[in-house]
């Protein structure tokens, strides 16, 4: 009597999936179907992005070789001219080498003097939101150091503040250049204690303690 029982239920079973099948079966090919293209498409996007990514890194390796190359022989002129043709890279780069090609063009600006060009490439990188964030703290990083002395002291100290705390990579140079904003404000107490504490910091880089110690001998004469 069980085999018989067992054998009905498997048959109701069976009859309710072919019911099942009968009347979902167009869709359940449809939704198979549309996973097989989200796999493709997917597959598609990555080689796609991974060509592009190769070409962007062919492409900025050429700028940047060329460059390297002048070392110090380069003039002004040339600095701003390759600053131009690496921020002409950038416009259509992918997010990574379009961060880096700014920070690099940003920083031949600034060894030509046109600061202005410089302040606005570094803006550009703090503000993408598809740059990695480091890039972006870099960026306002190297425009505070920059804009140290010219810029309202007040902006500076905003740029600096999410830097400065010991988890932040750059945390040593942000520090720095929080005391050297204290010195430019008056306030030598303050910077004294802020030099003191990176001359004592392990996980800051050698040069900003040795810097820190230098400055701290002077201000204690």
């Amino acid at each position: 009597m069980v085999d018989i029982f067992d054998e009905i239920s498997d048959d109701l079973r069976a009859e309710q999936a072919a019911k099942l099948l009968r009347r979902y079966g167009a869709l359940l090919v449809l939704a198979a179907v549309l996973v097989l293209i989200g796999v493709g498409a997917q597959q598609f996007w990555q080689n796609y992005q991974k060509r592009q990514n190769d070409a962007a890194a062919t492409k900025y390796l050429a700028i940047t070789g060329q460059i390297d190359t002048q070392a110090s022989t380069i003039t002004n002129a040339q600095r701003q001219a390759d600053a131009q043709q690496l921020t002409g890279f950038a416009a259509n780069a992918p997010a990574g080498y379009r961060s880096i090609s700014r920070l690099r063009a940003a920083g031949l600006y600034a060894d030509a003097g046109q600061i202005d060009q410089a302040d606005a490439l570094w803006d550009k990188v703090s503000a993408d939101n598809g740059a990695d964030m480091l890039l972006r703290q870099l960026a306002d990083l190297l425009w505070a150091q920059h804009a140290l002395g010219t810029a309202p002291d007040v902006a500076v100290a905003a740029r600096l503040q999410p830097l400065t705390g010991p988890e932040n990579i750059f945390h040593g140079l942000a520090q720095e250049t929080q005391a050297l904003l204290y010195l430019h404000e008056g306030k030598q107490d303050q910077a004294k204690a802020l030099f003191s504490q990176i001359a004592s910091d392990p996980s800051a880089p050698e040069g900003v303690r040795n810097r820190a110690d230098g400055l701290l001998a002077q201000l204690n004469g």
